[in-house]
């Protein structure tokens, strides 16, 4: 990689942590996270202030010593006590705002990118571009974007920014004083003489130099390493979560050799990748701490002829130590934090893709009428969906839905009738609308899916998902149970457990009936919710749906494969070979 391809790396690199960190410090709370941006920087000048006061002190403590002047020994150390104490308090203070910055930073972008990721339904919408895309498409496992990756982001560049401040302010500091106490080196060529004025200023920005490229060169394989390594922990981590929402299934299929391959291949394929990052680290730490022990005797080696023939004192000699050593330290910064810059740069690259995801996601569901009318009624004038990859799958024109109608839609497997379902609730990407819809049909039309979901908790509220719970009576709720042929689960409204994986797939099924008859929607719409039913229950359910509808003034649209569920519908709409625009099936009347 060429020097100029370098810097536009590190320009894009630094565009894409400042479009990761500006929004925070110009939201609401912008005042709050300036002033503890301010506070910060303030006590790390601070803490450098002292420094500079503790070197100074270091010569007048060490000189001392050398000429036995007890007086000047005790004051010193007397002075030395509120030095120490000075400088302690500060650090105190820069720790506790720098975490507390962090903590406020990380809570406000978590919440960002939940609001993002929860709006306008681009958490399901970016799964359905994975699948588009295929499984390894970026963003794999948003979770930990959103639950890791932020809290590395902010803490890194937290720590990173203020350090690499600290290292800059420490280096104006020392080094006039290192130039001022190193004096001039000077050495002869072909009989002429040439003076190096604050030669150890200059050994230590050789010695750094030479330390920063090498660092480079050997630590550069961590960055790509550092990213490969976060992405194969969340996905050993997500296939265990599958594993125990799973379990069930997997006990029945006898999975479990399959399921301990396949986890036993994600995590080989994680300590390889791991292995590698230890031997990269391996190779960087030989170096560093090789750089850091020689810096360590660096300046007396330099310094001892002076000090041997009495140009300076033992304070001044450690002073110069001292100095070097700060210089040397901030020069070193690169050197000592590349592991660290590894992992942000990774954790930086990987929160940015999460963040291109969403401006790559598919246009929403086109809408080319308006929804509010007069008509108490939704109207499917045009209706066109594709598959992922616009491969065009149905249309539909012409279909009409009225209060008291009874909708039954049939069509082989795989033609698209959860498709048509997602398209009308308008959560499907890959469609094109020209709908008419009652004014009330956004707040009062349900959709049940063929896999309810049940959140962790309560039964109460997950029963009342995603409503609060509190606005149901107990009556209210117990009598929907038990309207869903689900009795026994009447008296456990507040017993709390995962009611996904610890009811069956009929009562799940049932629980996601008695939410409708809770809720009692106008326009409903059931997608197989009975088909682990047996058909007396199922016969019992879709008539006491047929009523809720009926009650409510509304209509009721099911898919359906049992031959006994025609018998509550009126209508059926038929998915047909042949449809417009290219489409592999057309949603006709019947």
């Amino acid at each position: 990689m060429t020097l100029r391809e370098k810097f536009r790396s590190f320009r894009e690199f630094a565009g894409k942590v400042h479009r990761l960190a500006a929004p925070y410090f110009h939201s609401e709370e912008k005042w709050k996270a300036r002033g503890l941006l301010a506070a910060i920087v303030l006590l790390n000048l601070g803490a450098v202030y002292m420094l500079v006061l503790i070197n100074e002190w270091n010569r007048v403590f060490y000189d001392a010593l050398q000429n036995k002047d007890a007086a000047t020994f005790w004051r010193e150390l007397g002075r030395y006590t509120y030095l120490a104490f000075g400088f302690i308090i500060i650090a105190v203070y820069r720790f506790y705002l720098t975490q507390l910055l962090e903590m406020r930073w990380r809570a406000w972008m978590t919440g960002h990118y939940l609001d993002r990721w929860l709006s306008n339904k681009a958490f399901y919408q970016l799964e359905l571009s994975r699948f588009a895309k295929g499984e390894n498409a970026p963003p794999d496992n948003p979770d930990q974007r959103i639950a890791e990756d932020m809290n590395l982001f902010t803490s890194y560049s937290v720590t990173l920014s203020m350090g690499l401040l600290n290292a800059v302010v420490t280096l104006v500091s020392f080094v006039g004083i290192l130039w001022t106490l190193s004096g001039s080196f000077a050495f002869n060529i072909n009989g002429s003489e040439y003076t190096i004025p604050g030669f150890m200023v200059w050994m230590a920005v050789l010695y750094c130099l030479l330390g920063s490229i090498a660092t480079h060169y050997i630590g550069r394989p961590q960055i790509a390493l550092n990213f490969k390594q976060q992405r194969y922990e969340a996905d050993f981590r997500h296939h265990l979560v599958r594993v125990r929402e799973y379990s069930e299934s997997i006990a029945l299929d006898k999975g479990e050799p399959v399921e301990r391959q396949q986890l036993g291949g994600r995590f080989s394929t994680l300590l390889a990748n791991y292995l590698k990052l230890i031997n990269a680290q391996k190779r960087l730490i030989w170096f560093t701490n090789g750089f850091g022990q020689a810096a360590v005797v660096f300046p007396f080696i330099v310094a001892a002829p002076r000090f041997f023939s009495g140009a300076i004192q033992l304070g001044q000699l450690i002073q110069i130590s001292s100095a070097f050593g700060r210089v040397q330290d901030s020069l070193s910064w690169f050197v000592d934090n590349y592991s660290s810059l590894a992992v942000w740069r990774a954790t930086t690259d990987r929160i940015t893709s999460f963040e291109e995801s969403f401006q790559a996601l598919p246009v929403p569901a086109t809408d080319t009428a308006a929804h509010a009318h007069t008509e108490d009624a939704l109207a499917v004038d045009d209706l066109q969906l594709a598959l992922p990859g616009n491969v065009p799958l149905l249309s539909a024109q012409g279909l009409h839905i009225s209060p008291g109608d009874t909708v039954l839609v049939r069509g082989p497997s795989g033609s698209g009738k959860s498709t048509l379902f997602r398209g009308l609730a308008g959560i499907w990407p890959w469609s094109e609308r020209r709908l008419r819809m009652p004014k009330d049909f956004a707040e009062r039309a349900m959709f049940l899916p063929q896999r309810p979901y049940f959140p962790h908790g309560p039964l109460r509220d997950a029963l009342a998902y995603p409503e609060p719970a509190t606005k149901y009576s107990d009556a209210d709720l117990q009598q929907a149970l038990r309207e869903a042929l689900l009795p026994d689960l009447a008296a456990r409204l507040d017993e709390h457990d995962t009611w996904g994986q610890k009811l069956s797939g009929g009562e799940q099924q049932r629980l996601a009936i008695a939410r409708a008859l809770l809720k009692k929607p106008r326009w409903l719409f059931v997608d197989e919710a009975t088909s682990a039913l047996d058909e007396a229950a199922e016969a019992t359910l879709y008539a006491r749906l047929q009523a809720l509808v009926a009650e409510s003034d509304g209509a009721l649209v099911s898919i359906a494969h049992r031959p006994a569920v025609a018998q509550f519908h009126q209508a059926q709409w038929t998915l047909e070979p042949g449809g417009a625009a290219g489409a592999r099936y057309r949603l006709a009347a019947s």
